[in-house]
Formats: structure tokens, sequence, C-alpha cells
């Protein structure tokens, strides 16, 4: 493999020696008779007169055969996701050819560097979820959902995952590597009023789609749709990162990552204006306000959840106000799920329901 990047500037070191330990790993794996899993992720799509497509997200990892079924661990004690480092043990396939089948199409894609299929594929299906088939090369099969958008679509909502979605309550140093790591996936605990309130907005708005947006690693996607499963949060696609290093740098940003991604939404879906849910632990209201000021055509409005005092303190402080940066652009800043909603019927954008529990 060439130390270049495409453009011609030498490559990080340290993504050379990450692409060295990737291939030594898959080296042994072979050895030992493992080979090509697909691991499944929730995609999205358009559906538009103009000619519509969907983005199927995948990884590609290598496993005994027999330990996954149609993407999933066969193993309860993984399922489960008793320790969250058994969600890296499995060695990843840089570079794994995948087939995908949709309405009578075929293509073939490849996995990055870091295994994972990100691919955006011209097809037209109607709006709703789907199911997609993914092959790999010499290895098994799986079918990943996908959610189609209409054009029509004028109403969405995308949501932050930590402090937002979970409680996390650590310092953010910590927080990735203790989640990811070693919290259990039932340990987890949902932020209070947050499902509720999401619910209730998709009752007011039906067919919106609702997609999360955060800075965690693909190898735990699987296990975050679980919990949000569990606990009764709205269905949709989630956009995760890869850790580690780049050609440019040592570690990748995870607040460039979601700048990155809400700026493709913005050009994917041009008719849909946002809701955007975070939590004031430094960056959403940044990032946030920053995407209004560009596309204030794409925000409907801005939710931040208010951290407690011990929440803020560990999350390195509060963010300033920057409401006042976003002129046309309303902001509900409350402490749980059932303020917000509150919030939200002040802007008209639900009928508050004056039954609404906040959930314990």
């Amino acid at each position: 493999m060439s130390h270049a990047a495409s453009d011609g500037v030498a490559r990080h070191v340290a993504s050379r020696f990450e692409d060295g330990y990737h291939r030594w790993r898959v080296r042994n794996a072979e050895r030992k008779g493992l080979g090509p899993v697909i691991l499944p992720y929730l995609g999205y799509g358009y559906a538009s007169s103009a000619g519509g497509w969907i983005r199927v997200l995948a990884r590609v990892v290598l496993a005994k055969p027999g330990a996954f079924e149609d993407g999933h661990h066969q193993a309860q004690v993984i399922a489960d996701g008793i320790r969250g480092f058994r969600n890296f043990t499995s060695p990843i396939l840089p570079g794994g050819k995948v087939s995908i089948e949709v309405a009578g199409q075929r293509f073939e894609v490849q996995a990055d560097r870091g295994g994972v299929i990100d691919a955006k594929l011209a097809v037209d299906l109607d709006p709703g979820w789907h199911e997609v088939s993914l092959r790999a090369h010499d290895g098994d099969d799986a079918s990943a959902k996908i959610l189609v958008i209409d054009e029509s679509q004028r109403f969405g909502v995308i949501s932050d995952v930590d402090d937002t979605v979970v409680v996390t309550a650590l310092p953010r140093p910590l927080l990735a590597a203790w989640n990811s790591f070693v919290l259990s996936e039932h340990a987890r605990v949902a932020t209070p009023g947050m499902a509720v309130m999401m619910q209730h907005i998709l009752k007011e708005h039906p067919h919106s789609p609702t997609i999360y947006l955060s800075t965690g690693a693909w190898n735990v996607a699987q296990t975050l749709q679980r919990f949000m499963s569990r606990n009764l949060y709205p269905r949709g696609p989630l956009l995760l990162t890869d850790w580690g290093p780049t050609d440019r740098a040592w570690f990748r940003s995870g607040q460039q990552h979601k700048v990155d991604q809400l700026r493709r939404l913005a050009e994917e879906f041009p008719n849909i204006s946002w809701v955007l849910i975070g939590d004031d632990g430094q960056h959403d209201p940044a990032i946030y306000a920053e995407f209004a000021r560009r596309y204030p055509e794409h925000v409907r409005a801005i939710v931040i959840r208010q951290l407690t005092p011990s929440e803020a303190v560990l999350a390195g402080g509060r963010s300033q106000e920057l409401w006042r940066t976003t002129p046309g652009i309303p902001w509900v800043y409350e402490p749980d799920g059932a303020r917000i909603l509150q919030g939200l019927a002040r802007l008209g954008l639900v009928d508050f329901d004056t039954d609404f529990q906040e959930e314990d």
C-alpha cells in the first residue's frame, strides 16, 4: 500500500501504523478460518420524481462460521452487550467487497479502510421502510433496513445521543471510552422524558424522519439501536464515525463529523426543516447555531437539554447563550423532556397534552 495520500501528500504515520495493524489482524483471522461478515445498520433514502437514492450503512468484519446470523451475534451474551469492549473484538476487513441487491438491481461496493460501507446508490423506492440484501464476497449475507423519505416531507428531527438520549454524567475525555468499552448495555440509562417527548413529536408529525447524530464509533451502532428500541425512542438511522487516525491527524474530529453530516443532510433533503436536539455540554449549541446561520431555511427549532449542575461540570461547563446569534430561529432550553415538550407547544410545533407524564 502506498504511503502517499490521494492528493500526493504523505499520509500521517498513525494511519499507516493502523493500516498495518489491521492487515496483521486480517492475516491472523484468515489463518484461523474466520470469514467476512456484514453488520448492517439502519440507512436512509429519498423518494423523488427527479430520481431517488438510498444510503446504505454497514460494516465488514471477520468472524467464525456461525457466529452471526443476518449480521447479528448468535451468542446471547454478546447480543446483550454485557460489556462494551465486546463490540470491538472482531477484526475488521478493510476494503471488503460487498454486493447489494435492492429493487431488482445489484451494486458492487467496497468498504473503507475502517471496514465501513457507506454507499449512496441510485434506486427508486416508495417512501417508508425497506430491506436491502447485502452479501460479502466469500462470506455471509445480511439485510439492512432503509428509511426512504418522500420529497414532500417538510419536517424532521435530528438528535444527539450522549446526554440527550442516554445519560452519561462523565467527563467528556472519558465519556466515549467508558460508554463504548466498559458499560453494560443494560446499565445505560435513558435521559428522563426525552423518548416520550420525541414520540410526541412523531405523533404530531407522522412519517417525519428521526436521525441520530453522534460522535460514537460504528462498533457500538447495534448496541445503541437495541438500547433506543428498548427505551421506545423513535426508530431512525444512526450517523456515527470511525475512531482512530486519519490521513492528516492522530484522531478524527467528532465536532467536524457532526458539522459535515448536518451539511450533508441539508443538501440531501432540500425541503426539510429540522428540529435539532442536543445538550448544553459545550459543543451542540455551537454546532447547531452555526448550522442555523448557514442554513436557516433548514432549521425549525433548536432544542437544548439543560444539563444538571453536576453534569455540566463533568461535561466541561455550559455553552454560552448562542440563541442571540440566530435571529428568527426559536430555541427551547429546558432540563428534561416534559419541559421541552411544553416549550415546543408554545412554539406551535406540538399540541401539549396535559396528561403527559415524565418518564421515571
